[in-house]
């Protein structure tokens, strides 16, 4: 009675194993060459699976990126949020759930920026690619918490600046003019911006 029971948590035990394992053979390959220089057949090789078992889980190199960086986005998230709660700042509150997440997108800035366009452009049909929009929904739904302590700002309008915040940080990590910027000046043009469109300190 008790065998189908074990052997579907074996079997899902197993696919988490080689998830885990692409995930961090595409996480090493991506760091040290740059998504562009990187075959799926060597992601493949390192985690030491068939390209038919990769393909299972990510069809193209674009998914792979999308599934490593969504997980480094996701603890950047957790991060910035962590921060915000003990910093009654409203301003230096949204900067902190900003800065992990900047930090996070330029550690590869090549692979970073391709991320981004692909958050933008990929199949949103694509789990990977859903997975990412999500993350992009929370990170404004923790901007949206942290300026509704603002009495100024009203309670509709929180989810707008939110958005432009959002906006604002996407666009800062994405822009060619911004290819070589150094995290800390994305996040002084980032700051620069956020300060213009919330209520005046």
């Amino acid at each position: 009675m008790s065998v189908a029971p074990q052997s579907v948590g074996r079997r899902e035990r197993n696919k988490q194993e080689k998830l885990d394992r692409i995930t961090a053979a595409a996480l090493e390959l991506f760091s040290q060459h740059g998504v562009d220089d990187v075959t799926t057949q060597q992601i493949a090789d390192k985690a030491d699976i068939g390209t038919g078992t990769l393909f299972l889980y990510a069809k193209t190199k674009a998914e792979l990126l999308l599934l490593v960086q969504n997980s480094a986005y996701a603890e950047a998230l957790v991060s910035g949020k962590k921060a915000a709660e003990g910093t009654p700042d409203v301003f230096q509150a949204v900067m902190a759930i900003v800065r992990p997440v900047v930090e996070c997108n330029r550690k590869q800035i090549d692979n970073g920026r391709t991320y981004l366009r692909e958050v933008v452009f990929g199949d949103p049909e694509e789990p990977h690619h859903r997975s990412a929009l999500t993350l992009t929904v929370q990170t404004e739904e923790a901007i949206a918490e942290v300026l509704r302590r603002d009495p100024r700002v009203e309670a509709g309008h929180a989810a707008k600046l939110a958005h432009l915040v959002s906006a604002v940080m996407f666009i800062s990590m994405a822009a060619t003019i911004n290819i070589s910027a150094s995290v800390e000046e994305i996040l002084s043009e980032i700051s620069d911006h956020v300060k213009a469109v919330l209520p005046a300190q």
